[in-house]
Protein backbone atom coordinates (compact mmCIF):
# COMPACT_ATOMS: atom_id res chain seq x y z
CA UNK A 1 0.00 0.00 0.00
CA UNK A 2 1.14 3.21 -0.74
CA UNK A 3 2.88 5.41 2.25
CA UNK A 4 2.16 9.07 2.23
CA UNK A 5 3.60 11.76 3.87
CA UNK A 6 2.00 15.29 4.20
CA UNK A 7 4.93 17.74 3.11
CA UNK A 8 5.15 21.10 3.28
CA UNK A 9 5.26 23.90 0.12
CA UNK A 10 8.86 26.12 1.16
CA UNK A 11 8.73 27.92 -2.11
CA UNK A 12 6.35 28.11 -5.06
CA UNK A 13 8.72 29.53 -8.38
CA UNK A 14 6.84 30.15 -11.57
CA UNK A 15 9.30 30.45 -14.29
CA UNK A 16 6.54 31.90 -16.99
CA UNK A 17 3.28 30.94 -17.46
CA UNK A 18 3.54 27.15 -18.28
CA UNK A 19 6.77 26.10 -15.86
CA UNK A 20 6.97 26.12 -12.29
CA UNK A 21 9.34 24.43 -9.66
CA UNK A 22 8.02 23.64 -6.07
CA UNK A 23 10.51 23.01 -3.42
CA UNK A 24 8.88 20.70 -0.50
CA UNK A 25 9.89 19.74 2.71
CA UNK A 26 8.87 16.20 3.67
CA UNK A 27 10.30 13.47 5.63
CA UNK A 28 11.16 10.81 3.08
CA UNK A 29 13.11 7.71 2.42
CA UNK A 30 16.46 7.99 0.82
CA UNK A 31 16.54 7.78 -2.64
CA UNK A 32 18.86 7.14 -5.44
CA UNK A 33 19.27 9.81 -7.92
CA UNK A 34 17.45 9.53 -10.97
CA UNK A 35 14.38 7.97 -9.26
CA UNK A 36 11.13 9.17 -9.21
CA UNK A 37 8.15 9.62 -6.51
CA UNK A 38 4.31 10.53 -6.40
CA UNK A 39 2.94 13.71 -5.49
CA UNK A 40 -0.51 14.23 -4.58
CA UNK A 41 -3.47 16.62 -3.63
CA UNK A 42 -6.78 15.89 -2.48
CA UNK A 43 -9.43 17.66 -4.50
CA UNK A 44 -12.75 17.25 -4.83
CA UNK A 45 -13.16 14.52 -2.16
CA UNK A 46 -10.02 12.56 -4.36
CA UNK A 47 -6.36 12.00 -4.28
CA UNK A 48 -5.22 12.91 -7.43
CA UNK A 49 -1.59 11.46 -7.79
CA UNK A 50 1.30 11.14 -10.06
CA UNK A 51 4.78 10.59 -10.48
CA UNK A 52 7.47 13.10 -10.91
CA UNK A 53 11.05 13.13 -11.02
CA UNK A 54 13.37 13.99 -7.72
CA UNK A 55 15.27 17.46 -9.83
CA UNK A 56 17.17 17.66 -6.20
CA UNK A 57 20.53 14.96 -5.41
CA UNK A 58 20.21 12.67 -2.59
CA UNK A 59 22.43 14.64 -0.09
CA UNK A 60 20.05 18.01 -0.67
CA UNK A 61 17.45 18.18 2.18
CA UNK A 62 14.91 20.39 0.04
CA UNK A 63 13.04 17.93 -2.41
CA UNK A 64 12.35 19.81 -6.03
CA UNK A 65 10.32 19.16 -8.90
CA UNK A 66 10.33 21.02 -12.39
CA UNK A 67 6.46 20.97 -13.68
CA UNK A 68 4.67 22.15 -16.97
CA UNK A 69 1.20 23.11 -16.75
CA UNK A 70 -0.54 20.74 -18.77
CA UNK A 71 -3.87 21.83 -20.39
CA UNK A 72 -6.75 20.25 -18.55
CA UNK A 73 -3.76 18.49 -16.11
CA UNK A 74 -6.30 18.57 -12.59
CA UNK A 75 -3.11 18.10 -10.57
CA UNK A 76 -0.39 20.22 -12.01
CA UNK A 77 -2.94 23.18 -11.89
CA UNK A 78 -3.86 22.82 -8.73
CA UNK A 79 -0.24 22.41 -7.47
CA UNK A 80 0.47 25.70 -9.81
CA UNK A 81 -1.47 27.86 -7.15
CA UNK A 82 0.21 26.23 -4.16
CA UNK A 83 1.80 28.70 -1.40
CA UNK A 84 4.45 28.32 1.31
CA UNK A 85 3.27 26.80 3.81
CA UNK A 86 0.88 25.05 2.02
CA UNK A 87 0.65 20.88 2.23
CA UNK A 88 0.91 18.30 -0.27
CA UNK A 89 1.35 14.43 -0.01
CA UNK A 90 4.38 12.78 -1.14
CA UNK A 91 4.72 9.02 -1.65
CA UNK A 92 7.52 7.72 1.14
CA UNK A 93 9.51 5.71 -1.02
CA UNK A 94 11.10 6.51 -4.21
CA UNK A 95 10.82 3.96 -7.29
CA UNK A 96 12.75 3.64 -10.68
CA UNK A 97 15.23 2.26 -12.79
CA UNK A 98 16.74 5.71 -14.75
CA UNK A 99 19.66 5.15 -12.64
CA UNK A 100 23.67 4.92 -12.68
CA UNK A 101 23.81 1.64 -11.65
CA UNK A 102 22.02 0.10 -14.40
CA UNK A 103 24.41 1.38 -16.71
CA UNK A 104 26.83 -0.56 -18.05
CA UNK A 105 30.62 0.85 -18.09
CA UNK A 106 31.28 3.16 -20.63
CA UNK A 107 33.57 6.57 -20.80
CA UNK A 108 31.13 9.41 -21.80
CA UNK A 109 27.52 9.60 -20.91
CA UNK A 110 24.86 11.91 -22.72
CA UNK A 111 21.82 13.08 -21.09
CA UNK A 112 19.28 13.89 -23.76
CA UNK A 113 16.23 15.69 -22.26
CA UNK A 114 13.24 17.71 -23.49
CA UNK A 115 11.02 20.40 -21.43
CA UNK A 116 10.98 19.47 -17.96
CA UNK A 117 12.62 15.77 -18.51
CA UNK A 118 15.76 17.16 -18.00
CA UNK A 119 14.88 16.97 -14.01
CA UNK A 120 16.32 13.56 -13.32
CA UNK A 121 19.45 14.28 -14.87
CA UNK A 122 20.06 17.53 -12.84
CA UNK A 123 19.67 14.97 -9.77
CA UNK A 124 22.52 13.10 -10.94
CA UNK A 125 24.66 15.35 -12.02
CA UNK A 126 24.87 16.75 -8.74
CA UNK A 127 25.96 13.20 -7.64
CA UNK A 128 30.15 12.41 -6.65
CA UNK A 129 29.13 9.16 -8.65
CA UNK A 130 28.71 10.69 -11.99
CA UNK A 131 31.98 12.00 -11.96
CA UNK A 132 33.66 9.59 -10.65
CA UNK A 133 32.74 7.21 -13.47
CA UNK A 134 32.47 9.17 -16.47
CA UNK A 135 35.04 11.22 -18.23
CA UNK A 136 32.73 13.25 -20.16
CA UNK A 137 29.31 14.01 -19.54
CA UNK A 138 26.70 16.03 -21.94
CA UNK A 139 24.06 17.30 -21.16
CA UNK A 140 21.13 18.02 -24.25
CA UNK A 141 17.81 20.32 -23.48
CA UNK A 142 15.24 20.55 -26.01
CA UNK A 143 12.40 23.04 -25.42
CA UNK A 144 10.01 25.16 -27.04
CA UNK A 145 11.20 28.53 -26.50
CA UNK A 146 13.84 30.85 -24.74
CA UNK A 147 11.57 31.31 -21.76
CA UNK A 148 11.51 27.58 -21.13
CA UNK A 149 15.19 27.03 -20.83
CA UNK A 150 15.57 26.95 -16.99
CA UNK A 151 17.95 25.87 -14.59
CA UNK A 152 20.81 27.63 -16.51
CA UNK A 153 22.33 28.97 -13.29
CA UNK A 154 23.10 25.31 -12.70
CA UNK A 155 24.24 24.41 -16.13
CA UNK A 156 26.88 27.25 -15.05
CA UNK A 157 28.09 25.91 -12.28
CA UNK A 158 28.48 22.64 -13.61
CA UNK A 159 30.42 24.12 -16.84
CA UNK A 160 32.69 25.93 -14.35
CA UNK A 161 33.46 23.34 -12.16
CA UNK A 162 33.83 20.45 -14.24
CA UNK A 163 35.65 22.73 -17.39
CA UNK A 164 35.79 20.20 -20.69
CA UNK A 165 34.43 17.29 -18.52
CA UNK A 166 30.86 19.01 -19.02
CA UNK A 167 28.96 19.84 -22.42
CA UNK A 168 25.79 21.46 -22.75
CA UNK A 169 24.03 22.28 -25.94
CA UNK A 170 20.56 23.49 -25.73
CA UNK A 171 17.78 23.05 -28.65
CA UNK A 172 15.13 25.52 -29.18
CA UNK A 173 12.04 24.52 -31.56
CA UNK A 174 10.36 27.31 -32.30
CA UNK A 175 12.90 30.40 -31.68
CA UNK A 176 16.20 31.18 -33.58
CA UNK A 177 18.29 31.70 -30.47
CA UNK A 178 22.36 32.54 -30.89
CA UNK A 179 24.33 29.44 -29.78
CA UNK A 180 21.33 27.22 -29.49
CA UNK A 181 20.11 24.07 -32.74
CA UNK A 182 16.81 25.08 -33.92
CA UNK A 183 15.29 21.89 -34.43
CA UNK A 184 14.84 18.48 -32.78
CA UNK A 185 17.17 16.26 -31.03
CA UNK A 186 16.90 13.53 -33.52
CA UNK A 187 17.34 15.04 -36.62
CA UNK A 188 20.94 16.33 -35.16
CA UNK A 189 21.35 12.80 -34.33
CA UNK A 190 21.42 11.89 -37.96
CA UNK A 191 23.50 14.50 -39.96
CA UNK A 192 25.85 13.81 -37.18
CA UNK A 193 25.54 18.41 -36.33
CA UNK A 194 25.14 17.29 -32.73
CA UNK A 195 28.35 15.75 -32.13
CA UNK A 196 29.96 18.34 -34.48
CA UNK A 197 28.98 20.99 -32.75
CA UNK A 198 30.17 19.40 -29.23
CA UNK A 199 33.28 18.18 -30.48
CA UNK A 200 32.43 14.27 -29.13
CA UNK A 201 31.81 11.67 -30.96
CA UNK A 202 28.89 9.52 -30.46
CA UNK A 203 30.24 5.44 -30.23
CA UNK A 204 28.82 2.07 -28.77
CA UNK A 205 32.14 0.89 -27.69
CA UNK A 206 32.33 4.67 -25.08
CA UNK A 207 29.17 5.89 -25.05
CA UNK A 208 25.89 5.66 -22.86
CA UNK A 209 22.46 8.01 -23.71
CA UNK A 210 20.12 8.74 -21.24
CA UNK A 211 16.91 9.94 -23.21
CA UNK A 212 14.00 11.16 -20.84
CA UNK A 213 10.95 13.18 -22.40
CA UNK A 214 8.01 13.98 -24.82
CA UNK A 215 8.27 9.94 -25.90
CA UNK A 216 8.37 11.24 -29.85
CA UNK A 217 11.55 12.45 -28.96
CA UNK A 218 12.69 9.31 -27.38
CA UNK A 219 10.94 6.72 -30.17
CA UNK A 220 12.61 8.96 -33.22
CA UNK A 221 15.75 9.26 -31.35
CA UNK A 222 15.67 5.36 -30.53
CA UNK A 223 15.52 4.70 -34.09
CA UNK A 224 18.11 6.70 -35.15
CA UNK A 225 20.84 5.25 -32.43
CA UNK A 226 19.56 1.84 -33.49
CA UNK A 227 20.44 2.40 -37.35
CA UNK A 228 24.36 3.45 -35.83
CA UNK A 229 24.78 0.31 -33.97
CA UNK A 230 23.42 1.21 -30.59
CA UNK A 231 21.23 -0.71 -28.54
CA UNK A 232 18.67 -0.39 -25.69
CA UNK A 233 19.96 -1.27 -22.37
CA UNK A 234 18.25 -4.19 -20.71
CA UNK A 235 19.42 -6.04 -17.40
CA UNK A 236 19.87 -8.88 -19.26
CA UNK A 237 21.28 -8.02 -22.38
CA UNK A 238 23.29 -4.71 -21.48
CA UNK A 239 22.86 -2.08 -24.31
CA UNK A 240 23.79 1.68 -24.86
CA UNK A 241 20.58 3.63 -24.45
CA UNK A 242 18.60 4.26 -20.91
CA UNK A 243 15.15 5.90 -21.49
CA UNK A 244 12.23 7.45 -19.43
CA UNK A 245 9.14 8.35 -20.96
CA UNK A 246 8.29 12.21 -19.04
CA UNK A 247 4.83 13.34 -20.56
Amino acid sequence: MTQWIEGRITENIHWNSNLFTLKIDAEIDRFTAGQFTSLALDINGERIARPYSFLNSPEQRTLEFFFYTATGGVLSNAMVKLEAGDSIWVKKQANGFFVLNEIPPCKDLWMLGTGTGVAPFFSILNTTEAWERFEKIVLIHAVRTQADLRYQEVVAKLCEKFQDRFLFQAFISREDVSGTFHGRIPSSLRDNSLEQELGLTLDPKNSHLMLCGNPGMVKDSIEVLKGRGFSKNRRRTPGHITIENYW
